[in-house]
């Protein structure tokens, strides 16, 4: 099968072209670089080196592939995410979702394509209800982060195409940020990553090649709609923190109230570190025949770190 990635060289994106190559698919790949286009190359993918915000050079893109899947897994977060500027850590990936969704879900049309699938994200939800949600919970709606919501709207009316969006929990594992030599792992080592108030905030986490392995069941199946794709165990913050605190052999985090947080992290942080609600994959696991390789954190981190 014809598969189009855009996105191909993120950090979801090298696992995914690894294993829809080894299904049997031939697959396209986008980057902005020119020196990662010898990599794709590498790995039996053809490239297609393109800024995804150029609408014109990213619909050439598409219509030369004739793909007959799409998968949108574009996003903007390179830079060190600062909590205190948070909506301008995420410009460049709200954009991204906004006209480059909009230019491939036209371009996959004009393609032929039978099936588009989006990337988003499960932690957005808002804090409220049972500490574990399905995919009938709202994304949150105002915001720097409302641009995901906006985003799931227009994939879940396109016309003329089948549509899913994947609801992707916190990856961790090679080339995340939760991964070797990543922002928040050194955070942790280097006990920059306190346990606010409570630390009763739930993550749902996902190791990386666990949500490649889902999204290429999910070219076949899964239907339309929204499917969450998570590990099993939500995870407490005052638990994952330290326990990955142990495996990097670092001190114990420190725990700070939540009025200073507020002050010194600002208000996104710090609602996710106490109020985050999990999110649930039994839909995903029924209908994907999907189960991750990782069940928690509790078996991902010491593949990944160690010990």
């Amino acid at each position: 099968m014809r598969v189009f990635v855009a996105g191909a060289t993120g950090a979801i994106g090298r696992p995914l072209v690894r294993d829809l190559v080894a299904a049997g698919h031939d697959v396209t790949g986008t980057t902005r670089s020119p020196a990662k286009a010898d990599g794709l190359r590498e790995a039996r993918v053809t490239p297609a080196v393109v800024d995804a915000l150029d609408a014109g050079a990213l619909r050439a893109a598409v219509l030369d592939a004739r793909p007959e899947v799409v998968v949108h897994e574009l996003t903007d977060l390179s830079a060190p995410l600062n909590p205190r500027r948070y909506g301008a850590w995420l410009a460049g990936t709200n954009r991204l979702r906004g006209e480059a969704t909009r230019t491939l879900l036209d371009a996959a049309r004009e393609a032929g394509a039978r099936r588009v699938l989006v990337q988003s994200v499960s932690f957005l939800t808002a804090p409220q209800g049972p500490p574990v949600l399905d995919e009938s919970a709202p994304l949150l709606s105002a915001g720097p982060v409302s641009a995901a919501a906006d985003m799931e709207r227009v994939v879940r009316a396109a016309q003329g195409i089948e549509s899913l969006v994947l609801r992707y929990g916190y990856f961790y594992g090679p080339g995340t940020s939760i991964g070797p030599g990543g922002q928040q792992a050194e955070d942790v080592r280097r006990r920059r990553l306190p346990v606010i108030g409570d630390g009763g905030g739930r993550w749902s986490l996902v190791h990386v090649e666990d949500a490649a392995a889902a999204t290429v069941a999910a070219i076949d199946h899964g239907g339309t709609g929204i499917l969450n794709v998570v590990d099993d165990e939500p995870a407490l913050m005052r638990e994952w923190v330290p326990g990955l605190a142990r495996l990097l052999g670092a001190r114990p985090p420190r725990r700070v109230p939540v009025w200073l947080a507020k002050l010194v992290a600002g208000e996104a942080l710090t609602t996710t570190a106490t109020q985050a609600r999990g999110a649930s994959n039994a839909r995903a696991r029924e209908l994907l025949g999907w189960a991750p390789r990782y069940p928690s954190w509790r078996e991902g981190f010491p593949a990944v770190f160690g010990g």
